[in-house]
C-alpha cells in the first residue's frame, strides 16, 4: 500500500499515512498535495499524492522513539561501532556494562558485532583500547526514522527535500541503509 507524507501547513513532517486517509483530507478540503505519483491515477483529473500539506496548522506533542534492538540498530546503520563490520552477526552493546551500572539508555548502547562485544565484555571502550566510530545518542523523532528508510529504498526519494535537514542531526540521515525488511 503507498504512503504519503503529510507536512503541517508549516511544512514540517507530522507523520505517514496511507493513500486513502491522504485523498480524504484532500476532498474533505483539509490538504494539499505538494507531490504526486504521475505513473498512478486515481480519477480522470487526479494522480496518486505522495506528499500532501495541511491547510492549517495542528500543534502535536512531542514523542521519544522507544528504544528497541531494530531502532538501535537502524540508528547506528547495521554496523558495528567498534569495527564496522556489516552482517548478520550483530548485537546490542552497553558501553557502561549493565555489570558496573550502564543503564538502557540511548547515549549507552551501541551496536557490535558478536566478536567485538565478547573481545570488549564487562570493560569500558577505554579499558578494552576499543574507541566507538560514532557515539551513541538519543534519535530525534521516529518519523525521521520511517521517512530516511523510505527514501534510502528508493520508494520516496521526493521526501527528501522535505524531510532531510530536518532533524539532520540524526545519525540515521548519514548512513546507507539495507533495505527495508
Amino acid at each position: 500500500m503507498s504512503q504519503v507524507l503529510v507536512l503541517n501547513a508549516s511544512y514540517e513532517p507530522l507523520n505517514i499515512t496511507t493513500w486513502r486517509r491522504a485523498l480524504v483530507m484532500m476532498f474533505k478540503g483539509k490538504a494539499e498535495s505538494l507531490e504526486q505519483d504521475s505513473s498512478r491515477m486515481i480519477r480522470e483529473d487526479t494522480m496518486l499524492p505522495t506528499v500532501i500539506r495541511l491547510r492549517h496548522f495542528v500543534r502535536v506533542p512531542f514523542r521519544q522513539l522507544p528504544l528497541t534492538r531494530r531502532n538501535v540498530f537502524f540508528r547506528d546503520g547495521h554496523c558495528c561501532q567498534y569495527c564496522g563490520y556489516q552482517g548478520e552477526k550483530l548485537s546490542i552493546d552497553h558501553v557502561i556494562p549493565r555489570s558496573r551500572g550502564g543503564s538502557d539508555t540511548w547515549e549507552n548502547v551501541t551496536t557490535a558485532c558478536l566478536i567485538c562485544n565478547v573481545r570488549k565484555g564487562s570493560r569500558t571502550p577505554k579499558e578494552a583500547e576499543m574507541p566507538l566510530h560514532r557515539l551513541p545518542r538519543r534519535p530525534l523523532s521516529s518519523l525521521s526514522f520511517e521517512a530516511t528508510r523510505q527514501i534510502h529504498s528508493g520508494r520516496h526519494s521526493e521526501w527528501e527535500k522535505y524531510v532531510i535537514g530536518w532533524g539532520s542531526g540524526d545519525a540515521s540521515l548519514n548512513v546507507s541503509l539495507p533495505p527495508d525488511d
